[in-house]
């Protein structure tokens, strides 16, 4: 009797110090996946004898501070990315081809002018000063709507991958359902399946819930499911263009819209909701103070009708227009996209540049200086009064205030540089604490090598000393029946 229960002990032993090995084993090949937790080896005592459990280390606190971690960096990356492209195309104040930097050139021009108005060739200047400022504000308004496009194709994108990952984790989830029900290893699959959140915590900020059975629901950071039971559908229609005034629309989660400003259930974080605000919102109110700044020099130069009623027909665009015919906008919505240099002063389309000077781009009744005299200098002087008038802005919530021309548009780029910045410093803050959460992840459930590798030589020692038993019960048994017989 006594033999035969040290050869039962020697096999547990052996039993469990195989299963343990083959634990470590595990452990140090996917010591360099970031998405592996470690392994560990239990031995369950039971009726039928001893079962080896294997379960994995893991944290669900931290996880979910990782997952949100994720969610804020890749939120706060996406709207850096698109600001800065703003920025490196507009450029700031210091910049020659910014429009603050070109409205002082133009005013610059200007009063050279008006101080020596007989001088056809400074009138040129001036000309093309405003040239150089409209082509200015046109290129930012491009860049803003590059820009948008950029961003709702962003979320095209985004929206595809979230799909694509909710499949994914279908499969996960359902491997894991089945591995509870079977009784089975569900390690790995469990792995699969945090690897899936993890990723999909990228493209929209999420929150899981556990149920029986290994089963689990996802939801969007603002609560809309996307996996309960199955799959939910996201869906999103892309624009091939955003001209100023253009709305981009909303991703829909099984028919719930999850961005936009009337959105009931809006997202919080992830790169969908980066790419939504930049689309929607900072783009946006770029594109309302350049519009702004297109709607001040257009009424600052716009020509008045000397005329008297019945002829009397109201003023028009003078230096800048944007509308054919001359007629001044009924609205400055996409004025900067549109806004040019009037052809009858421009001398590349056969314009006259004294105009600028005596007025009349609109024809003899808008003429200021009726005698065309050579050393009038009323109207060029009007102009740059105009310019450094302080006047009423109103382009959006971000930036309405009372401010010359100039001053405007100084501090819309500054506002443009300010929003950069805050962008950036979101991002490293989002980034570092991604890498905190990272980190303390690693620490609960991540695998250290140099663990693992002691553990085996110490796990080889014990199965070392279990074959010894079993070879000594081997020869204890042999010398019995040999005594026997």
């Amino acid at each position: 009797m006594g033999l035969s229960l040290a050869l039962d002990s020697a096999r547990s032993a052996l039993l469990a110090t195989s299963s343990q090995i083959a634990a470590s084993a595990r452990n140090t090949a996917g010591a360099n996946d970031p998405g592996y937790s470690r392994k560990v080896v239990s031995l369950v005592s039971g009726v039928g004898g001893t079962t080896v459990v294997v379960t994995r280390a893991s944290d669900a606190a931290l996880f979910m501070r990782k997952l949100a971690a994720s969610s804020g960096a890749a939120e706060r990356q996406a709207l850096l990315d698109g600001i800065t492209a703003l920025s490196k195309t507009v450029g700031d104040t210091s910049e020659a081809g910014s429009p603050a930097a070109r409205l002082g050139t133009l005013n610059a021009a200007l009063q050279a002018a008006a101080n020596r108005p007989d001088d056809a060739n400074l009138a040129r200047a001036a000309v093309e000063s405003a040239r150089d400022l409209a082509a200015s504000l046109n290129a930012a308004a491009s860049a803003v709507e590059q820009v948008r496009s950029q961003a709702d194709q962003g979320m095209a994108d985004s929206v595809s991958r979230i799909n694509d990952l909710l499949g994914q984790f279908e499969t996960a989830n359902r491997a894991v359902m089945r591995g509870t029900a079977a009784g089975q290893d569900i390690s790995d699959s469990l792995d699969a399946r945090d690897r899936v959140l993890a990723q999909l915590s990228e493209e929209v900020g999420i929150t899981v819930s556990d149920r029986s059975g290994g089963d689990m629901a996802i939801y969007t950071d603002s609560g809309v499911p996307l996996y309960e039971r199955g799959a939910r559908t996201v869906s999103f229609s892309p624009r091939a263009g955003f001209p100023a005034g253009t709305q981009g629309a909303a991703v829909m989660v099984d028919g719930v819209p999850v961005t936009g400003a009337t959105s009931p259930m809006r997202i919080a974080s992830g790169k969908l909701a980066g790419f939504a605000a930049l689309r929607d919102e900072t783009a946006v109110a770029y594109q309302g103070q350049l519009d702004a700044i297109a709607g001040a020099l257009v009424d600052t130069f716009q020509e008045a009708d000397t005329r008297s009623p019945p002829a009397y027909v109201g003023p028009m665009a003078g230096l800048f227009t944007a509308v054919s015919g001359g007629a001044l906008p009924a609205s400055q919505t996409g004025l900067a996209s549109r806004i040019a240099l009037n052809a009858a002063v421009d001398p590349q389309a056969g314009g006259d540049v004294t105009l600028l000077r005596d007025g009349g781009m609109n024809g003899s009744g808008y003429r200021a200086n009726p005698s065309t005299d050579a050393s009038y200098a009323g109207r060029l002087r009007a102009l740059t009064g105009g310019l450094s008038a302080a006047r009423s802005f109103d382009p959006g919530p971000s930036l309405r205030e009372t401010a010359t021309l100039a001053g405007f548009a100084a501090d819309s780029a500054g506002w443009l540089e300010a929003s950069r910045k805050a962008a950036s410093n979101d991002a490293d803050y989002q980034k570092t604490l991604l890498g905190r959460a990272t980190e303390a992840l690693s620490n609960v459930a991540g695998v250290n090598g140099d663990d693992e590798t002691a553990q085996i030589l110490q796990l080889q020692r014990s199965y070392t000393a279990s074959a010894k038993i079993l070879t000594m019960v081997d020869d204890l048994l042999k010398t019995l029946f040999a005594a026997v017989r």
